[in-house]
């Protein structure tokens, strides 16, 4: 773990390094770009050559799909514990997305003229959910589910398969109560580039959304034009910012939690209290003895943490704004002062009993946040983000007219004389 405190004769360049921009490396460009053109070149070909490359199956051509069968058997065959979480979890994260969905609405002008938006689901998404050293049953419900409730009818879902080419059946459960109508073995930024040009076996979508490792975030950021988007939801983190008020055992649990995705996550914790920084301390080291995921664990704890003293609470919010964390556990006494003062957490979770991993699961937006700094340009997945929006415009003969000066004016200064001609001959 790195350790850093406001009194180091480096603090002023730890805190410039905190000021992150979501940005990939040339080489992650360059990958990414390659698979790109080579699906859209190669189509099934090329993604069961990358099937076999980066996840050890060998699929048949036009073994890609999961069958309705297999997801059918997942659902049957799930524990009666694991459907109950799934229900939970779904109940929630529908309820949640049903209160946030955009509203039809109209209204007049200062014209006359009759004027409003309408909102109609995407007609065919797709939703990228990891699977890599964990399947993520849960980002299933995060994303699907979103899409569901706001009405979309082709809801398609890539996913990597395991080596024996089949996938996780808590995953397929998951996607099943959610609401996917079509599942694929793919993984990667090959699935990317799948969904958003189309290959023999998966028609092109019009919106991807879901997290995913460095290709996956680039891929969605170089297929953004041919597809929308919804962020660039990278490998995952979490900051945690605490007064003397906060509980060390769980800021420790919560930086081991993050810890075990592993790879490229990161965890910190900023305090303005030395004791507390010098607990949490003790506190990740003997809690992680216990821990089984250590190949995950320790080269996130060597390389991806990291422990700062601030001169007080108020540096520390201006800290995290600067590193606009994934996720943000605020732990404090004086939550009223510094709460407003954060504006680029994707989600906050507040107080000593606010674990992130109820974020994770249960508690009812979407897990899938902006990270890398994202956070400063994208919100996290919201269920609005399916909803197409259509602006209306109706105007009567004498809202024309009302509404004649004005064109006119812009179109003398715009030298565009036949915008101000097509209002006045309504009006001749």
């Amino acid at each position: 773990m790195k350790i850093l405190r406001h009194t180091d004769a480096d603090w002023k360049n730890a805190v410039a390094a905190m000021n992150r921009r979501a940005e990939a490396s040339d080489a992650v460009r360059e990958v990414v770009s390659g698979v790109i053109q080579a699906v859209r070149e190669r189509g099934d070909a090329a993604l069961l050559e990358y099937t076999a490359k980066f996840d050890g199956a060998s699929l048949a051509a036009g073994g890609l799909r999961v069958s309705h069968e297999e997801i059918q058997a997942a659902w049957d065959s799930a524990s009666p514990e694991l459907r109950a979480a799934l229900e939970a979890s779904h109940r929630n994260v529908f309820e949640f997305s049903r209160r946030s969905m955009r509203q039809d609405w109209h209204g007049t002008n200062e014209q006359g003229g009759e004027v409003g938006e309408v909102y109609h689901p995407f007609e065919r998404v797709g939703c990228y959910v990891p699977g890599g050293t964990a399947p993520l049953v849960s980002t299933a419900i995060m994303t699907v589910t979103l899409a569901a409730a706001a009405g979309v009818p082709e809801i398609v879902v890539c996913t990597p398969c395991g080596k024996d080419g089949g996938v996780n059946p808590g995953l397929l459960a998951a996607l099943k109560l959610a609401g996917a109508t079509e599942v694929y073995k793919v993984g990667g930024a090959q699935a990317i580039a799948a969904m958003a040009y189309g290959t023999e076996s998966i028609a092109p979508v019009a919106k991807i959304v879901g997290p995913g490792n460095s290709f996956v975030v680039e891929a969605k950021r170089q297929s953004l034009g041919v597809v929308a988007i919804d962020l660039l939801p990278g490998p995952s983190e979490v900051l945690i910012l605490a007064d003397k008020s906060a509980d060390p055992r769980f800021i420790a649990a919560d930086i081991l939690a993050q810890a075990e995705h592993g790879k490229d996550s990161q965890a910190g914790f900023i305090t303005d209290d030395a004791a507390l920084l010098e607990s949490v301390i003790a506190q990740v080291e003997g809690q992680c003895r216990s821990l089984s995921r250590q190949a995950q664990l320790q080269p996130v704890l060597e390389k991806g943490v990291f422990l700062m003293l601030a001169s007080s609470l108020e540096e520390g919010a201006h800290l995290v704004n600067a590193y606009a964390p994934e996720h943000l556990s605020l732990i404090t006494a004086r939550e009223p002062d510094i709460l407003p003062l954060i504006r680029t957490a994707g989600a906050i979770f507040l107080g000593n009993h606010s674990p992130v991993a109820v974020g994770d699961f249960l508690a009812g937006p979407s897990h899938t946040l902006p990270t890398g700094g994202a956070g400063k340009s994208f919100p996290g997945l919201t269920v609005d983000m399916f909803q197409r929006r259509t602006s209306i415009i109706r105007l009567s003969r004498e809202a024309c007219a009302r509404s004649e000066p004005v064109v006119h004016a812009f179109a003398a200064v715009e030298g565009l004389d036949a915008h101000g001609r097509s209002v006045s001959i309504r009006l001749e």
